[in-house]
């Protein structure tokens, strides 16, 4: 039993003496099942809180009671037919993976009996109205039965066995028609065959499954590209510090095991292990990806310096001021996973169509049966009227609506350059009515540029560039990177805090700052000054120059800025980084509303009073500190450039230096979304046309099989004019269905 297991190795004990635990869940189809899991074991005593994660399938219980064992809620999570356990990442990784190759394999063997079965199918069909003997077509079904049942047996385990939790459970969801639909359409075509009729129905059940897994692996492969990954803040956190006996010998420990007040040392090119105050040195310290400041942050004595920041050039002595489960990283860790189980709370619209499509389709072929028995029609009869009733409202259609429509539009977007990770990303995307954008790196260019080096001769600007290759500041990288010099001097020398130096042919180069390189005045400082740029001077014999270092505005920025606003979009910045640069920034994109100097929490804090006042924001960011902010919008949008958390914690990610796809997304989604509910409109007109023709007993099986049929490839066309719609997206570029079904013919 699981309350005799030790769950102690995978419990979190806060400071206040609660405990918390995650767990894994397996089983979990639909949107239906958050409030079910919650509910059941909120209502476990001594259990304080409950939350599900539906993207990366993860529940989190919370408790206070010391006597409370977590082995419960797995009994709990188990009787309602769900298979549950403490979550560990890599065993997650590994299910996830083997999930992904189970479904690709039923997917395949679904589709190779699909297409042998057809053949067969068609031969019988085609000799209906000639002259096949009743020999040759029971010796056709039962090579197909041959063919089916053993398929269908292994293809429609993903929808048998969540049927089959569901009914334990007593209850019901999407797969419990489906499975149902399966079953009986199986088993009436093998009566059937026995008895030598004309048609039977192993086609249909097949192609069915063959669909169904369809949209099932697609989804499921995109929400695997949602996983979180504790790894990605991982690369950030120095795994062992340098810690300052009271002697002031040093000696290497784990960064877990330093404590407040502790001292470190932090050399040069080194990350920092714990937020901690600078006691003793001085340097300049990176820690844009923390939050969001582009320019090297001076430090000496009394500075505050973040976990995962950078050292530049100076050695630091810290004294530790959080220990490393109390560091910036992570209150970005926290308040990242408490922003995505709050998103993934968010209802799909197939899901929302599916919880009334289900005891709607049951209800209908149940009262169709004991109506049909009530006249007097007979068991054989009645059943077969029943069973029409049933393959005919088969949700193949309605399951078919969503996935195929995120299919089409996720295509034209990844050959565009944008990579969706999210299955539902694209309804949210179409949803939004706000654009917040991140500075640096997102509205700017990641890396900053030297915007002035066609002022200065080319000649000293690849001397500075070769000397720059011999320090590890980013104004000296991108000196280097802009002159794209191939061979370093040999003998540079770096002077900590101030530049690097050497001889060449006798004189000595300087690369550094303006007191380093002995420049007092020149016009590239005041500008800038001006643009809140940084410089970077170079000396060499009797000649000087200055370069000026900016992270310039993406190309087209304004005029996708203009876009944005023709769509109804409202657009706002949110950074980190300093209000004076980010008011530049706001000038030049004529953007009304921005805010500088944000913390992580204060950006998650921002969108949430967006959210209150009913807007739907789209986030658009780049670096670690924008992470949970991407996960607390509605929507978010990273560029490929981006942090690795941030790009997983995006639910879309595109590629290049202009920032045209976010426009070009939101409108593709808004044409996605339109042909959604045209689709789901499709499925409930045909729903509404056949099954009382099929409850009226004027439909057979295998009308019923290709009316089925029908209504998917008709769902399957209209999607594909996402495809083919413009790079607006707006009405007019849609294509009417009628020309699609005319180009599927010619092509």
């Amino acid at each position: 039993m699981s309350e005799t297991r030790d769950f102690s190795v995978f419990t979190r004990i806060a400071p206040d003496g609660s405990a918390s635990m995650e767990i894994a869940i397996e089983g979990i189809n639909c949107g239906g099942c958050i409030g079910r899991i919650e509910n059941a074991v909120k209502h476990l005593p001594g259990v304080a809180d409950a939350r599900l994660n539906f993207t990366n399938r993860r529940l989190t219980i919370a408790w206070k009671d010391r006597g409370f064992e977590p082995g419960l809620a797995i009994d709990a999570l188990e009787g309602m037919g769900y298979r549950a356990h403490p979550f560990q990442i890599r065993n997650v990784e590994e299910e996830e993976a083997e999930q992904t190759r189970f479904l690709l394999r039923c997917l395949a063997v679904a589709g190779f009996a699909a297409m042998n079965i057809m053949l067969l199918s068609v031969s019988v069909w085609s000799g209906n109205v000639t002259d096949i003997t009743p020999e040759t077509r029971d010796l056709f079904h039962w090579l197909s039965a041959l063919i089916a049942l053993p398929a269908a047996a292994y293809a429609g385990r993903p929808f048998f066995m969540s049927a089959w939790r569901a009914l334990k459970a007593r209850h019901t969801n999407m797969d419990v028609p489906i499975s149902i639909g399966i079953v009986l359409a199986l088993g009436l075509s093998l009566v059937e065959t026995a008895n030598h009729a004309e048609h039977a129905y192993f086609d249909s059940a097949v192609m069915l499954i063959f669909f169904l897994l369809c949209g099932r692996y697609l989804d499921h492969a995109m929400r695997r590209r949602t996983r979180t990954v504790a790894g990605n803040l991982a690369a950030l956190k120095a795994d062992t510090a340098h810690r300052i006996l009271e002697k002031g010998e040093l000696v290497q420990v784990p960064a877990a095991a330093l404590r407040v007040d502790d001292r470190i040392l932090v050399r040069p090119g080194e990350r920092v292990a714990a937020d901690g105050m600078v006691v003793g040195g001085r340097s300049s310290i990176d820690q844009s990806l923390i939050t969001g400041e582009t320019a090297p942050h001076k430090v000496t004595s009394g500075s505050a310096v973040y976990a995962g920041s950078i050292n530049l050039d100076g050695t630091l002595t810290l004294r530790i001021t959080g220990t490393a489960e109390n560091s910036l990283i992570d209150e970005i860790d926290r308040l990242l996973d408490k922003a995505v189980k709050a998103r993934s709370r968010y209802v799909r619209l197939a899901d929302r169509a599916a919880r009334l499509y289900a005891p709607v389709v049951h209800a209908a072929a149940a009262l169709t049966f004991a109506g049909w028995m009530l006249m007097g029609a007979g068991f054989h009869d009645s059943i077969l009227i029943a069973i029409s009733v049933l393959i005919i409202t088969c949700p193949c259609a309605l399951a078919l609506a969503i996935p195929a429509v995120q299919v089409v539009a996720a295509g034209k977007l990844f050959r565009s350059g944008v990579f969706l990770n999210s299955g539902d990303a694209i309804e949210r995307l179409a949803e939004a009515d706000t654009v917040v954008f991140d500075k640096t790196g997102t509205l700017t260019l990641p890396e900053p540029r030297v915007i002035n080096a066609s002022s200065v001769d080319p000649e000293l600007t690849i001397a500075a560039a070769r000397l720059a290759f011999a320090s590890r500041h980013p104004l000296a990288t991108a000196l280097a990177r802009h002159a794209d010099a191939k061979s370093p001097f040999e003998n540079a020398v770096e002077d900590p805090g101030r530049g690097v130096h050497a001889f060449v042919d006798g004189q000595e180069m300087r690369l550094g700052s303006a007191e380093f390189c002995g420049i007092a005045n020149d016009s590239a400082f005041a500008e800038a000054e001006r643009l809140g740029a940084s410089t970077i001077c170079f000396h060499w014999g009797h000649r000087q120059a200055v370069f000026i270092v900016h992270q310039t505005l993406r190309p087209g920025a304004a005029d996708v800025m203009r876009s944005l606003i023709s769509l109804g979009l409202e657009i706002r910045i949110l950074s980190g980084d300093r209000p004076a640069a980010v008011a530049q920034i706001a000038q030049n994109l004529s953007i009304a509303h921005w805010q500088g100097g944000l913390t992580p929490a204060g950006k998650v804090a921002a969108l949430e009073d967006m959210r209150t006042r009913g807007r739907r924001v789209l986030m658009v960011g780049d670096g670690i500190n924008d992470a949970p902010s991407l996960a607390a919008a509605h929507v978010s949008m990273s560029p490929i450039t981006a942090a690795d958390l941030s790009q997983a914690q995006a639910d879309a990610v595109f590629l290049g230096e202009r920032l045209d796809p976010v426009f070009h997304t939101l409108a593709a989604a808004r044409t996605a979304r339109r042909l959604m509910h045209q689709n789901l409109g499709l499925a409930v007109i045909y729903n509404a046309i056949a099954v009382p023709l099929a409850v009226a007993g004027l439909v057979t099986p295998l009308i019923a099989a290709a009316a089925m049929s029908g209504s998917s490839l008709i769902v399957i066309l209209n999607a594909l004019r996402a495809r083919s719609s413009g790079k607006t997206g707006a009405a007019s570029d849609v294509k009417p269905v009628k020309q699609v079904v005319r180009a599927a013919w010619t092509s």
